[in-house]
């Protein structure tokens, strides 16, 4: 062998070694490293309901524009603004002194209207006994009792004048209809104001309070067939207001209306809620949960636990070995950060909420139990 082959020999030999180095370092940096850290949390059964989330409008039960009946000039308010009012309350007056004149002119036309028929009556008795006893004639009893009649149409005449005088006398004092709070007034003592002046001001019965809400055919044929909120039970409306917050009060479901919206296929749905401290308002936007008044208990996992893959979602499980485990699942519903479990997870395993990209099955790992996490209700 030539000195050229022995190097090339020992050349050849020191690639081998240093290439079984390489490959072996991993393995060997693999097998003396620590078991990954996850957090893991252990399944807890959880109260969940089903629920369907609808954007709505609160609308008062009852609602009336205060309008002006006759003419005339405001006096003295008899509100502030924003004031709770009760039913027969005054709350503006207009300056009654023309209309009480005119009631008191039509007192004395129906005065003089029953003197009037009290003369025709005994005219026409006078007239009756002359004819009975052969002094009078039929043609002037005829004529009188033609007098009695006109004075009672007179009397009824003027009895209907002081009534309708009276009537525009009422008007004068603007009273709320319903019990509820007032808002701004839109005119000040001291205008004048007429039936075309328009509103003057709005009292809205605040409690209860409804809310309406469009629903789509197919959620309505989904609860009418039991597979929607509820599955079937009775029905609780819930409603989530502007900040996040969930309404303290329940509401229940009323009113579904009768007719379809061609233009979005959907009905209107109405629920009502107490109201008591007015935190509802006419024509607020407020989001409606509904859900079953039963809300059965689940076991519930994260939803940071789940995965997905082509074959469907799973998590991963620490064994009582500290040995990660691949666990096929059926989800159920979500909500406040949770996940129903229908299949697959019992309470009380341990599954892995975060650290699972570092873990395959059948790995050992070091778990840290995350605390447990609280459902919004």
């Amino acid at each position: 062998m030539t000195m050229r082959d022995r190097c090339r020999t020992s050349s050849l030999a020191v690639a081998a070694v240093l290439s079984a180095a390489l490959w072996s370092a991993p393995a060997l940096s693999q097998q003396g490293a620590p078991p990954p850290a996850v957090l893991v949390q252990p399944a807890e059964l959880k109260p969940l309901a089903d629920q369907a989330e609808f954007i709505g409008r609160a609308a008062a039960v009852d609602k009336v524009e205060l309008r002006a009946r006759v003419k005339g000039f405001l006096g003295p308010r008899q509100f502030n603004d924003g004031d709770m009012v009760k039913e027969g309350q005054v709350v503006f007056l207009i300056e009654p002194e023309t209309y009480q004149a005119t009631v008191d002119q039509k007192v004395a036309q129906r005065d003089a209207a029953k003197a009037g028929l009290a003369n025709a009556d005994n005219q026409l008795k006078r007239a009756a006994e002359l004819l009975r006893t052969n002094t009078g004639t039929a043609v002037t009893y005829d004529q009188r009792l033609s007098e009695q009649l006109q004075a009672k149409a007179q009397l009824e005449d003027a009895e209907a004048q002081l009534r309708d005088a009276q009537l525009q006398l009422s008007y004068t004092q603007i009273k709320s209809p319903i019990a509820g709070r007032i808002g701004r007034a839109a005119f000040s003592p001291g205008n004048l104001v007429s039936p075309d002046s328009g509103v003057l001001a709005t009292v809205v019965s605040e409690h209860p309070i409804r809310v309406l809400f469009p629903v789509t055919q197919r959620e309505l044929l989904d609860a009418k067939r039991g597979s929607g909120p509820g599955g079937g039970e009775n029905i609780v409306a819930r409603l989530r207001l502007a900040d996040g917050s969930v309404y303290k009060e329940q509401g229940k479901v009323d009113f579904l209306d009768v007719t379809v919206d061609p233009r979005t296929d959907t009905q209107i749905v109405r629920a009502t809620f107490p109201n008591k401290d007015g935190i509802l308002t006419d024509g607020q936007t407020v989001r409606v949960i509904l859900e079953g008044d039963k809300v059965p208990e689940v076991v519930a996992v994260p939803q940071a636990a789940i995965a997905q893959d082509q074959t469907g979602a799973y998590v991963f499980i620490v064994t009582d070995k500290n040995v990660a485990e691949q666990r096929r699942v059926k989800t159920g519903v979500s909500r406040e950060g949770l996940t129903g479990i229908t299949e697959g997870l019992k309470a009380g395993d341990r599954v892995i909420i975060q650290g699972q990209q570092r873990v395959r099955a059948g790995m050992t790992v070091n778990p840290t139990v995350a605390p447990p996490t609280a459902t919004k209700q």
